[in-house]
């Protein structure tokens, strides 16, 4: 049986008592022909495309769009500037500076502690197993009365493999805070998202984005799917116009394209694989792990050198040896077909 999960008592007294800025945008609901609420510019802006108005607060138009692709009714969804923005307004919801904790399972994605960080939150690290999964065991001794959040990144940075679904959901039946499972990756993945679990676990926050798969890493537009609690309490706090007229717009025109993101997700998948296959053939690859994602973490013998000796061609990598499990292990992103051939060559050079 679940533990409890309620929300008011992990929150900051602060934010429970905050009064959100209100705009002009929120006090008024429906349509108008003269708006002389916002002290915008009324001639216009200086470009083919007029940006003198301040955006929907709200994104109900993109929201809509995504509830569609996504299954997931536009009242669970969170739209931010980046999936660094929900990450931030978690900490900022619920962690007293100084006095709580979150946890985290390295190796995994380094802004959970840049953000825990720059909050003043104390971080608790539970490393993964050798086969980079969940050591519950770990997770379950971490936790205290002021464990307010425990991250889960799957398909995971920079290991590139999905987490256990059954590991992922103890965690979210024992711990009575908030668990937030980072998918960012999950479109190179033949797991399900956990945006299907939403309405068993109202403790779970799910991040995904449109930088990777979607090709939109420029407009800056993550996700966060959750209860609807959740949502309104990111909403209460965020800043009034967190997400850009021209970001919303060009959004919108992308949603349309599915079917030309899901060709680019097959196309990525398959190089992926023919990718790894090469780097298993040369000398100087000792292992070339699993990956769910459009990344390989790859153990190589010399990292440093063969890092160096590809930034000579202009070639560039991520060397992550020096994180927890990932002793000489350059990332590597699945390029083009012709990028991936290059790459592939000045490693047979190396």
């Amino acid at each position: 049986m679940a533990i409890p999960f309620n929300l008011n008592s992990l929150l900051r007294e602060n934010i429970k008592n905050l009064v959100p800025y209100s705009s002009a945008r929120d006090e008024f609901k429906g349509e108008a022909s003269i708006l002389i609420d916002a002290n915008e510019n009324a001639y216009g802006s200086p470009l083919a495309t007029h940006y003198n108005r301040y955006p929907d607060p709200l994104q109900h138009q993109v929201k809509a769009k995504l509830s569609t692709i996504k299954g997931v009714p536009a009242a669970n969804i969170f739209l931010g500037n980046g999936s660094d923005e929900p990450i931030d307004l978690l900490f900022r919801a619920t962690c007293r500076p100084g006095r709580d904790n979150v946890i985290v399972v390295p190796p995994t994605y380094g802004m959970y502690e840049v953000s825990a960080n720059i909050n003043d939150v104390e971080l608790k690290k539970v490393n993964l197993t050798e086969e980079f999964e969940l050591d519950l065991a770990g997770i379950e001794a971490a936790i205290d009365e002021n464990t307010k959040m425990i991250f889960l990144c799957s398909p995971n940075n920079p290991t590139g493999n999905s987490l256990d679904r059954q590991d992922i959901e103890t965690v979210l039946a024992n711990f009575a805070g908030i668990v937030v499972v980072d998918e960012a990756y999950i479109n190179y993945s033949k797991v399900r998202s956990f945006t299907q679990e939403l309405p068993e676990y109202p403790n779970l926050v799910v991040l995904q984005t449109l930088s990777k798969a979607w090709g939109l890493a420029a407009l800056r537009l993550g996700m966060a799917f959750a209860s609807v609690e959740i949502i309104s309490l990111l909403n209460k706090i965020k800043s009034p116009y967190n997400i850009g007229q021209a970001t919303q717009d060009l959004v919108l025109e992308a949603l349309n394209n599915v079917e030309q993101v899901n060709t680019w997700i097959k196309e990525s998948i398959a190089a992926r694989e023919q990718l790894a296959a090469s780097l298993t053939t040369l000398p100087i690859v000792e292992k070339v792990y699993p990956s769910d994602a459009n990344f390989l973490l790859v153990r190589v013998t010399d990292p440093q050198g063969i890092y160096n000796y590809l930034v000579s061609f202009g070639i560039i990598v991520r060397d992550r040896s020096k994180v927890p499990g990932c002793a000489n292990c350059l990332r590597i992103t699945v390029g083009t077909e012709a990028e991936n051939a290059i790459l592939v060559e000045k490693l047979k050079e190396y």
